[in-house]
């Protein structure tokens, strides 16, 4: 819309009126769960907030259902409170779908974050020119910056987060373990200082005793984190957490502990007033993780007892209370089979799991959050939290190549399933957004509630079946395969569950018989379908080889590097499939322009998603005899040699070339660093060979399967 002209208000007045469905795509539903509190209309807060964020977090905070009745959807956080928004983004957010929902739209720079979301000048401009009382900072970005937050205070303006001095004590990962060990808080054994060199970090890993935890004091969500189980990988560990973290947080110091093999990852939600009343809201396990990042949350945990819960909780509250802590704020620990539990660090900000605690306790942590930074008491007392249902979270992004390197592209389709009960999406984006290598390559936080888990595990499943995505790759199949793997179902988990169930990386879903008879007899028939449209105008007949009449056919199914003869017989709306020595019945409602297809197949419902793009789950391929027989004679692509060269595996900015033409590179040698989505991959060789010619230098963008080295 602004292309042509029209002012910023009137585009989003447009947007709003045309996407009006967006502001009810983050709502849970279910007849029963009710929030304990209902906001207060004569409860004062503030009139106009600015949210320092992006994505589903800025939507969130601007437009999330509150959830007073789960069957209403449109009450939304700041606007049921009657509170305006104003939104901040780069220039290649201008269309984003934070920018077009605030009320205002400032932008702040171009697409780093270093010039953007993290450019404190312009954000401050920001404030300045909006009349923003108040900030709310998300998760990320500089949600856990004493520096902003002073700069808002020195301005008079609220920072609707903890106050300075918790920032700090809790932001820095070395002091902040110093405080919990001074309130009694279970501490993981480790060096209680800074780490400046290189050999000083391996001497401390040596005198912990390995394997050791290396992590930027001033980080989080993974960043800067890596695993060291002996002198070189806390070499190069330390050389990548401090590059990340310098990228990430602008801060590169390190510290290093002792890391717990095989632990949970359990973390209690707190939240805390400026009156010295502190709450904890139970527990959220977050143990399904890769690289140090979570892919699956649920609350509660399985594996937490009433009494341990308890003795979390109570410490959690009594390191808040330790640095006057006053906001929304979560303590992590890591729990060992014996159900002894660590303080690992605490986040003073939303964490991005934030909404399966809102959907056991009916609290909206949003809405606390303005309202203690108003200076309010909380409502409840401790004896009010409780654990009513289930709920459960999947993070939806890319964890394909290497098990989880990022993907981008634009989202050609895009369809969410909150057709169905009990079903929130947190997202920021639409058909048509595009998933940016500068940014987080979260597409949404899809969340499922039931009374039991077993409930809400089965309505995670419709949902991801349901979940339609197209113009990039994404992780649902993985997560319904975590979902749907007997060690999740029964609560057997630890944060090495994704290496050890799937050690090589996931490889996609391994059909066993029936299902690929089920999936051959599908496709079958859904070739036979539009075989049949096609000879259809208007309901009128085309001219057509094949006779009217025909309900037998005889077809060739490719799936992966096999063939499968089949035939196949129609009556009425059932098709009949004899294939691999079965036989398959199937009928459904061939609707062939939607990208859901729910099928019967052998008297099971099942639901099938079609596309053409080359990241489906499955590829098959349609042939009728005559063509498979024909298709035999086709020459083969050869595959490219990739031995002698080195291509980028994503999209990304090249940090740093560490050869040049005619040096020798042994095999696992570093040649190149990229980084992608703030985080950085380290490109090795092959092969021992001499470098033949460099295609990169750092700093240069490079896209998915560009050219970076050659060898001889």
């Amino acid at each position: 819309m602004a292309a042509h002209g029209l002012p910023p208000s009137l585009s989003r007045l447009l947007f709003a009126v045309k996407y009006g469905s967006l502001q009810s795509r983050c709502c849970a539903l279910h007849s029963k769960a009710q929030y304990s509190t209902v906001h207060n209309p004569g409860e004062k807060t503030f009139d106009k907030i600015l949210i320092a964020n992006r994505g589903e977090i800025a939507c969130r905070v601007r437009l999330l259902d509150t959830l007073i009745n789960f069957e209403h959807m449109n009450s939304h956080t700041c606007k049921k409170m009657g509170i305006q928004t104003v939104a901040v983004h780069s220039d290649v957010d201008s269309s984003a779908v934070h920018a077009k929902m605030a009320d205002e739209a400032v932008c702040v720079g171009p697409a780093p974050t270093s010039k953007s979301y993290l450019n404190m000048d312009a954000i401050m401009d920001a404030i300045r020119a909006t009349g923003a009382q108040a900030v709310h900072p998300g998760y990320g970005f500089l949600s856990e910056n004493k520096e902003f937050a002073k700069r808002l205070a020195a301005e008079g303006v609220a920072f609707i987060g903890p106050d300075t001095h918790a920032i700090q004590a809790m932001g820095d990962k070395i002091e902040s373990k110093l405080i919990a060990k001074a309130a009694k808080v279970n501490t993981i054994p480790g060096f209680d200082g800074v780490v400046e060199t290189v050999e000083e970090a391996v001497k401390i890993a040596q005198e912990i005793g390995y394997p050791v935890m290396i992590k930027a004091s001033a980080g989080g969500g993974g960043k800067g984190m890596r695993i060291s189980w002996n002198d070189e990988e806390t070499r190069e560990g330390f050389r990548f957490s401090s590059q990340e973290a310098a990228s990430s947080f602008g801060d590169d110091r390190l510290l290093i502990e002792k890391y717990i093999d095989n632990p949970r990852h359990i973390e209690i939600q707190v939240l805390a007033d400026k009156h010295g009343n502190a709450l904890w809201l139970n527990e959220r396990e977050c143990s399904i993780q890769r690289r140090n990042q979570k892919v699956v949350e649920e609350a509660p945990s399985t594996f937490l007892d009433p009494e341990t819960r308890r003795l979390m909780g109570e410490q959690a509250v009594q390191l808040a209370k330790a640095v006057q802590y006053s906001s929304a704020g979560t303590v992590e620990f890591l729990v060992d089979s014996k159900k002894n539990f660590y303080f690992l660090e605490m986040n003073t900000r939303l964490q991005v799991e934030h909404p399966i605690t809102e959907c056991i306790t009916g609290l909206d942590l949003v809405e606390q959050m303005i309202r203690v930074a108003k200076g309010y008491q909380l409502h409840h007392k401790q004896e009010d939290i409780p654990i009513n249902g289930w709920a459960i979270e999947s993070r939806v992004y890319d964890p394909y190549k290497s098990f989880g390197l990022p993907s981008i592209g634009r989202l050609s389709q895009y369809q969410e399933p909150l057709n169905l009960s009990n079903v929130r999406v947190d997202s920021g984006i639409q058909e048509g957004s595009d998933i940016s290598i500068y940014y987080d390559p979260m597409i949404s936080k899809l969340v499922t509630y039931g009374a039991t888990r077993a409930e809400a595990l089965a309505k995670m499943e419709d949902a991801l079946d349901n979940y339609v995505i197209r113009g990039v790759t994404h992780n649902i199949p993985l997560l319904r395969e975590i979902i749907t793997h007997p060690r999740f179902i029964s609560g057997d988990i630890s944060t090495n569950f994704l290496p050890e169930v799937y050690p090589d990386g996931f490889k996609g879903h391994q059909l066993e018989a029936d299902k690929r008879r089920e999936l051959l007899a599908s496709a079958a028939a859904l070739y036979i379908t539009a075989q049949l449209r096609s000879q259809k105008v208007l309901g009128g007949l085309r001219v057509s080889s094949a006779p009217v009449e025909c309900n037998h056919w005889e077809l060739c199914v490719e799936l992966g590097d096999g063939r499968h003869a089949m035939e196949v017989t129609k009556s009425g709306d059932v098709f009949t499939v004899e294939v691999d020595g079965g036989t398959v019945e199937v009928s459904g409602q061939w609707n062939l322009a939607s990208p859901l297809l729910p099928l019967t197949i052998n008297g099971s419902h099942r639901m099938l998603q079609v596309t053409t793009h080359t990241h489906t789950h499955f590829q098959l391929r349609v042939l009728s005899k005559l063509a498979a027989e024909l298709n035999s004679y086709m020459p083969e692509k050869v595959p490219e040699d990739t031995s002698s060269i080195l291509r980028s595996p994503m999209p990304g900015t090249i940090v740093a070339v560490s050869v040049k033409p005619g040096d020798t590179v042994a095999a696992g040698q570093e040649i190149c660093v990229i980084e992608a989505m703030k985080m950085q991959n380290s490109l090795t060789a092959v092969k021992q060979a001499k470098v033949k010619s460099v295609h990169c230098k750092p700093g240069e963008t490079v896209g998915e399967g560009d050219l970076l080295v050659e060898l001889e």
